[in-house]
């Protein structure tokens, strides 16, 4: 029976365990902890690859948001529109500004509907920041002409799309700002938490600077009100070196999602998300999520057969949080959502799965409807 782990941890280590020791003997020796030359070499590459100005290391994806709406002002009495298909923390980083989360709906694709978006603007409406899920990129034409028609800023949570692109345009570089997470599980992990901002502003960027290291700039004088949200200089370490392998990565991520799409697409029970070749998309999938009818009885099957599966966020879209003051009861104008979310499942999908992993992966998932 195979044993097919959703992700392989330590098999991430030990693909580069050379590599990453002698880099952590490196930064060590040179007691480079903070603010240190391997954190600005990643972020020159890191917005590079991106094709973006600017792109600043900090503490986790979600403090990237966070110090992302606090530099546009965004504030109370300003609405958000985002997507409930998404992390809490996309949620959070609005409220903790003091704005208003407001809920859109998903379209085919499980990503955010800019024609339900529309309908969620009112006066109080200053943004939209739709979640680039997946490793895949919104239709940001549709987002950008929402947000053209009524004066809105556009913001991405892009933590889940590194290398995802629209019309050859990455994730994270359409918005006033975006954002992305380094989260171990992430398309491109670290050893722990860290996140990034990218911005083509310079007055943006400045601001940024100065939000995640306590208002300070340059010179080390205080100028403004900040937080301590700075990305550790042995992650950036780690994460320039990943960064080299990035394309490689995405590459087999492909191929694994090729393999899934050829064996589920046009069956009657599952509903794959978009394939490999999608158009104007390129995707480059953190996860392979998909919706499965009695998608329990399968979840237990693959259990039974080694194969370890996850709901994503626990099976809860953010208008179900009823300690937040929602609920399913309460919100009920998100029906694709609610769809979605009594059947969606994630497959295994890492850089350590062969294709006979996935082959199993494949025959057990078929051989349940059977």
């Amino acid at each position: 029976m195979p044993d097919i782990p959703f992700f392989n941890y330590p098999a991430i280590y030990k693909r580069y365990e050379a590599e990453f020791d002698a880099i952590f003997k490196d930064v060590c020796s040179r007691g480079a902890f903070i603010l240190q030359r391997d954190l600005e070499e990643f972020e020159t590459d890191l917005a590079g690859f991106l094709g973006v100005r600017h792109a600043l290391g900090v503490a986790d994806g979600t403090n990237a948001m966070f110090i992302g709406l606090k530099a546009h002002g965004i504030g109370p009495g300003d609405e958000v529109i985002i997507a409930s298909h998404t992390y809490i923390a996309t949620a959070a980083a609005v409220h903790m500004v003091g704005a208003t989360p407001v809920f859109a709906d998903i379209g085919e694709d499980y990503m955010m509907s800019a024609a339900d978006a529309a309908k969620r603007v009112t006066p109080k409406t200053r943004a939209i920041m739709p979640t680039q899920l997946n490793g895949r990129c919104c239709n940001m034409d549709e987002i950008q002409a929402l947000a053209d028609a009524h004066g809105l800023l556009v913001f991405e949570d892009s933590a889940q799309g590194l290398g995802a692109r629209f019309k050859g345009r990455c994730a994270g570089t359409f918005g006033r700002f975006g954002t992305l997470s380094f989260y171990p599980a992430k398309l491109l992990g670290c050893f722990g938490d860290g996140g990034a901002v990218m911005t083509n502003d310079d007055e943006v960027a400045e601001k940024l600077k100065l939000w995640r290291d306590h208002g300070r700039n340059d010179d080390g004088e205080v100028v403004a009100w900040g937080t301590n949200s700075r990305l550790d200089n042995l992650q950036a370490a780690f994460l320039k070196f990943r960064l080299g392998t990035y394309e490689e990565d995405m590459a087999r991520r492909r191929q694994i999602a090729g393999m899934y799409e050829a064996a589920f697409r046009g069956h009657d029970k599952l509903h794959p998300p978009q394939g490999p070749s999608d158009g104007d998309h390129y995707d480059v999938y953190q996860n392979y999520e998909m919706a499965a009818e009695d998608r329990d009885g399968l979840r237990a099957a693959l259990s039974d057969k080694g194969i370890r599966t996850i709901i994503q966020w626990a099976g809860t879209p953010v208008h179900w949080f009823d300690q937040l003051g929602y609920g399913r009861d309460k919100v009920t104008d998100l029906p694709k959502t609610d769809w979605f979310f009594d059947r969606c499942l994630m497959l295994p999908m890492h850089m350590a799965l062969t294709d006979d992993d996935v082959n199993a992966v494949i025959d057990a998932v078929l051989g349940y409807y059977k």
